[in-house]
């Protein structure tokens, strides 16, 4: 029986620039940095109040075929590939803390149903959604 989700990955250009982005920017704690056989890195990250999920970052390489490689690494550059999905507290207020942090924003926040909601990208380029989640029924998007 699957029990719960324990890892998730994300592409990302530069392992060591990511992870001080994950770290010193959204606030994300060091799980693992490890180099395997071959050369291969294993770096996680995860976020202070859920140890049980680690961000693996990750550099699109083997066992991927060179094409794929070179789309994923379009893909990023083009801002075209979703990253994470946040749940922040205060969607306005930690809007204005990452941007004075130089994070870029793809969208300010907005009033959704669901929510507030606004899209940054890492420093990857990887989208990242923040939503601060409220209470809400099929019929919010009527």
């Amino acid at each position: 029986m699957i029990t719960n989700i324990s890892i998730t990955s994300v592409f990302v250009k530069d392992i060591d620039a990511s992870k001080a982005f994950y770290l010193d920017v959204l606030g994300f704690a060091e799980h693992t940095d490890i180099t395997l056989g071959d050369g291969y890195r294993w770096c996680t990250v995860n976020h202070p109040s859920q140890p049980e999920l680690q961000v693996h970052l990750t550099h699109p390489g083997p066992p991927y075929s060179p094409e794929m490689v070179d789309a994923i690494n379009r893909a990023m550059d083009e801002g075209g590939v979703f990253g994470l999905g946040l749940s922040v507290d205060d969607c306005r207020k930690t809007y204005d803390e990452l941007q004075a942090k130089g994070v870029e924003f793809v969208n300010p926040p907005e009033e959704r149903p669901y929510g507030v909601e606004a899209v940054a990208r890492d420093n990857s380029g990887n989208w990242m959604v923040l939503v601060e989640p409220r209470e809400f029924t099929p019929a919010a998007f009527d």
